[in-house]
């Protein structure tokens, strides 16, 4: 976006003076110096004048406040400004004849940017006024201007967050057509995976942000399948020994492949995207690759996307397999024919179980 574009969408300044005072002469006299080139809004008395600033106040571009005035003095009112927040907003000027040692103290303690004593001198009054307007509102263009250049970062930056999340996906996806499966794999898998940490008590001590990244790694749990053979990875019946030794190194590929892209590293869900691509196929018990990792040494994250991957695989059609009923895939998991889990892992699962399905398999 140009910055003059920056400067079109930034709203008209405002252009009232407030003269609050209960000498008439008085309001006259500064209303007769600064018509001419601001709206003039005049009260009588403070209280009168604090309500015209609240109904007005993003109109309004200073304030010339009198101090000795009845029902709300100016010190009242400039204590209501200050509570209200308003003082760093609007500049407000103590014209005032009881200019002595406390009152200024108190005035410039609470936020007026200048007390100036009466009777006014004209020139004086004026370019003081006009300087410290000017000031204002110089620094609320250029605090627009930045507002907005750091929205147009920001919305910068999460079109490249989104750019690269599809770029993942894309890749992800990619690999699960080139294995026959449907893309709709990895999608499952994030949401599963999403899902279960957000409601169980397996994403205790994670944090949303965690969460994300972890959904977002789940995606890519498969992606060293690129580096197996299509004779392997499509094969219809049961693989050899030697072949699934083989089909058993992707989960090493994926990690390797995750290490060398160096925009990956520096992404916060890299060190959850090597690790579940590296142990997703590690087992409870310890029977599981590539490292046999057992019990507790496995991340929760990796546990997660391990017992989603299967839950997915054994609910869908593949091309080595037919679907099972869903119900008979809880069975298999609960007894550990698709190997072993952690208890309380397959406890929270079979909990939001009806959830998953009705979310992610019935849409």
């Amino acid at each position: 976006m140009e910055l003059e574009n920056l400067y079109d969408n930034i709203p008209s300044p405002p252009d009232m003076v407030l003269i609050i005072d209960d000498d008439e002469i008085n309001r006259a006299i500064l209303d007769n110096l600064f018509s001419d080139t601001y709206v003039i809004e005049e009260a009588e008395n403070g209280k009168e004048g604090l309500e015209k600033l609240l109904e007005q106040k993003d109109r309004i571009c200073a304030v010339l406040l009198d101090v000795v005035m009845p029902e709300m003095d100016g010190i009242e009112v400039l204590r209501e400004l200050k509570k209200r927040e308003l003082l760093s907003q609007i500049p407000v000027f103590l014209i005032t004849a009881e200019a002595s040692g406390s009152v200024m103290r108190d005035a410039y303690e609470m936020g007026v940017v200048d007390v100036i004593s009466k009777p006014v001198v004209p020139y004086i009054v004026t370019r003081r006024v006009n300087s410290v307007v000017e000031l204002f509102q110089a620094r609320k263009r250029l605090g627009s201007v930045v507002d907005q250049q750091q929205s147009e970062l920001l919305r910068q930056a999460q079109m490249i967050i989104d750019l690269n999340v599809g770029m993942i996906e894309s890749l992800s996806t990619a690999i699960e057509f080139r294995s026959g499966e449907s893309g709709e794999h990895v999608r499952r898998i994030h949401d599963i995976t999403k899902h279960m940490l957000t409601h169980t008590e397996m994403g205790e001590g994670l944090t949303p942000k965690d969460i994300e990244w972890i959904a977002m790694a789940a995606i890519m749990h498969d992606v060293g399948k690129i580096a197996i053979p299509d004779a392997i990875l499509n094969k219809p019946g049961r693989l050899t020994p030697e072949e699934y030794e083989i089909m058993k190194t992707h989960t090493v590929q994926g990690a390797l492949l995750l290490e060398k892209i160096p925009q990956m590293r520096d992404h916060g869900a890299y060190t959850y995207a090597y690790d579940i691509a590296r142990h997703h196929h590690e087992r409870w018990d310890g029977k599981g690759y590539p490292d046999g990792l057992k019990g507790n040494e496995i991340t929760i994250w990796s546990q997660v996307v391990s017992l989603a991957d299967v839950y997915d695989a054994l609910v869908s059609r593949r091309v080595y397999k037919g679907a099972f009923d869903r119900s008979e895939a809880l069975r298999m998991i609960r007894n550990g024919e698709c190997g072993v889990f952690n208890p309380r892992l397959v406890s929270c699962f079979t909990e939001v179980e009806a959830d998953i399905w009705s979310s992610y398999y019935q849409k």
